[in-house]
């Protein structure tokens, strides 16, 4: 039977609070999806990284395995690391069918909802 998990992929920071949005996301997905094992990994600075938490989820059992950037754009982490990231993980795990969703950033619903959020923010200050 396919198990699917779904990983945000976010950067990271030393404060420990920067995390809180990515957390209510992570919780928003999962009432969603409550199918899917959701969870958080991050680049830098956080844990759990990447590669240790694709290493949980296929000790699982997880055989499919989508991530999701949540970077506003493609930038260099989005463009270099990750690949390698990417690659990485697949020479480890190969039973594991990956897949790279487009950074959130450069997804059309998602620039709508910030556009959404910026113009009623604009009206609230009126």
């Amino acid at each position: 039977m396919t198990q699917r998990a779904l990983i945000l992929f976010a950067h990271g920071a030393r404060a420990a609070s920067w995390a809180a949005p990515f957390e209510r996301l992570r919780d928003i997905v999962a009432a969603r999806e409550p199918g899917v094992d959701v969870s958080l990994a991050f680049l830098e600075l956080m844990t759990p990284g990447l590669p240790e938490r694709a290493a949980q989820l296929v000790a699982q059992g997880v055989t499919e395995l989508t991530i999701v950037p949540v970077f506003l754009g493609q930038g260099g982490h989005v463009l270099r690391d990750l690949p390698v990231m990417i690659e990485q993980l697949k020479r480890d795990h190969p039973a594991l069918a990956v897949r790279v969703a487009e950074a959130a950033g450069e997804n059309a619903a998602v620039l709508q909802a910030i556009a959404d959020y910026c113009v009623l923010s604009v009206r609230d200050g009126a």
